[in-house]
């Protein structure tokens, strides 16, 4: 996973951080509220990991502030030096679903965020998945449109999936190509939006079949509904045309 770490005390992001890469995750730390902000906003990440006393403004700032403008309901856990009862229910209102308290014990961390990743996907390990008239088997690697097959190249497939399973989620170019291609944020991204611009033909995404690629500006791409689309538009997100993928 991709993971974005609100923590001003050095020592205890490098720690961590040092957890999360041992399991294998990728985690970006910020030691200011203003600076999480601009990076969670802007980019994809799977997951927040929250201080609460940080200088610029406190966690549950943050996590209003997230919980406000961001386009899909990213799993945030509050890691604090706080333990109160008080404090722990305050922050599970405000739209936490975890909270642990400094230090944190690695075995404990690393389960309580897997488990978070296994709630927010639960479709990830089943064999074959229905998004409206369009059927996903991951075993034999298919896709299928009202019972017809489409003809897709594996990585068609794999793009394909990985949008229906964050549909609605903005998704950057530099992510697709880190999650789908396996390569670094350094590679030319007209190689996503080069297959972008051919699943919108292959797979039919029109009204008819109820989703649709959306290109932001500057940004990425975001599978949505149909009827999602007034949602979009309140989102606050600048929309190119189709032509422009």
């Amino acid at each position: 996973m991709r993971i974005a770490l609100l923590e001003d005390e050095h020592e205890q992001a490098q720690n961590v951080q040092q957890i999360l890469a041992d399991q294998g995750h990728h985690c970006d730390s910020f030691p200011t509220g203003q600076g999480f902000l601009s990076a969670v906003l802007h980019r994809s990440y799977d997951l927040m990991i929250l201080d609460w006393q940080i200088p610029d403004m406190t966690g549950l700032d943050v996590l209003r502030e997230v919980r406000a403008q961001l386009n899909w309901p990213i799993p945030v856990v509050f890691l604090t030096q706080r333990d109160s009862e008080q404090d722990i229910v305050q922050a599970l209102d405000a739209g936490a679903d975890d909270y642990l308290t400094k230090p944190p014990r690695r075995a404990e961390l690393v389960a309580r965020i897997n488990a978070l990743a296994r709630r927010s996907n639960p479709d990830v390990e089943k064999e074959e998945l229905q998004y409206g008239p369009f059927v996903v088997n991951t075993t034999r690697r298919t896709i299928t449109l009202r019972g017809e097959s489409l003809t897709l190249t594996d990585k068609d497939f794999d793009l394909t999936l990985f949008l229906f399973q964050n549909q609605g989620r903005l998704l950057t170019r530099e992510m697709l190509l880190e999650r789908v291609w396996g390569l670094t944020r350094d590679i030319n991204t007209r190689t996503v939006d080069t297959h972008m611009s051919r699943l919108r033909r292959r797979l039919g995404l029109n009204p008819d079949n109820g989703f649709r690629i959306k290109t932001i500006y500057q940004r990425g791409y975001r599978l949505e509904g149909i009827a999602e689309a007034s949602d979009a538009s309140n989102a606050g997100d600048t929309i190119e045309t189709e032509s422009g993928a």
